[in-house]
């Protein structure tokens, strides 16, 4: 059964509840992943996301707690926190992995080819009929990314920070494209488990299943805060701070998903790229060239014909 949203908060208001909780819940997302590249250039991408999930869900046991629940053994239920956590886990892992190489405007321009892909996704699962505008926004979405992978390798110049570094940028704009890719499976799933269960049973089924696939890895990539050039406690400090955040915007977006279609919240996804281009040029003194702006357009152009088709 679908959870209900709050009774102190009226039919008419929670729309736009859900839409501030929504954006405070992107800004709180750029901020995480700028403490977590940081982290990940310093000690690698899975031991940076196995120390913030075990950070992580001791915040996200004691939230779980605290609101009652019980813990969360149900069986449809428990097989979507499954798919969803191994889902956003190789997301993870490729996002993290490609932002560490890649300024952050435009690796958040390029995951915004996901609202597009989502649409596509929607009509394989769930049997909706394509569109020409679905089409035309598809079109217009690579287009973008062409022109970012463009400037990044240096084909079209005055691309800004990075341009021109040939051949070895390819490896971030794929990881970075990868996950896009996951990420529009997952808005699916976040929909569908927002509306069977709780924020604090999300936050906390996502940050242990995480950790049990980054566990896994760790024998083969994995580091202690603190081996790399960062001391233990800036590291630690960036992880805490990188798992406090993630936990309060996924419970921000777990509430706001349960009180709003995904069509109206999806546009607000296009704050990250501003949030991305300040937070990278104000820790990483990263700069904006005219491809990035040019692709992060067409991008959001495409996006945009998504958002009128679905409202259709």
């Amino acid at each position: 059964m679908a959870s209900n949203p709050s009774p102190l908060i009226s039919a008419n208001a929670a729309p736009l509840a859900a839409i501030a909780a929504c954006a405070g819940g992107m800004l709180f997302f750029g901020a995480m992943d700028t403490a977590m590249k940081a982290v990940t250039i310093d000690i690698g991408v899975v031991a940076t996301l196995f120390w913030r999930c075990v950070i992580g869900s001791v915040l996200a046991f004691a939230l779980f707690i605290g609101s009652g629940k019980r813990v969360p053994l149900r069986g449809a239920t428990l097989r979507l926190h499954v798919l969803r956590g191994t889902v956003v886990s190789a997301m993870a892992v490729l996002f993290f992995w490609g932002l560490a190489r890649t300024p952050m405007a435009e690796t958040v321009a390029i995951t915004f080819i996901a609202p597009i892909i989502a649409l596509f996704l929607a009509a394989l699962v769930l049997g909706e009929r394509i569109g020409k505008g679905a089409i035309m926004a598809s079109v217009l979405g690579l287009a973008g990314v062409a022109i970012i992978a463009g400037g990044r390798l240096g084909w079209l110049g005055g691309a800004g920070s990075g341009a021109g570094q040939g051949t070895a940028q390819w490896p971030g704009i794929a990881a970075i494209t990868g996950s896009a890719v996951l990420y529009a499976w997952n808005l699916i799933l976040q929909r569908q488990q927002a509306q069977v269960t709780s924020p604090q049973e999300i936050v906390l089924a996502q940050n242990l299943i995480i950790g049990f696939w980054m566990a896994l890895a760790m024998p083969f990539a994995g580091a202690i805060p603190g081996d790399g050039s960062m001391t233990a406690p800036v590291a630690w400090g960036l992880l805490a701070l990188a798992a406090t955040l993630a936990t309060v915007s996924l419970l921000l977006l777990s509430w706001a998903y349960a009180r709003a279609e995904a069509q109206a919240l999806l546009p607000l996804e296009y704050s990250m790229f501003v949030w991305g281009a300040l937070f990278g040029w104000l820790v990483f003194d990263e700069t904006l060239g005219w491809t990035t702006l040019a692709g992060a357009g067409l991008i959001v152009g495409g996006c945009w014909l998504v958002a009128r088709q679905s409202r259709a």
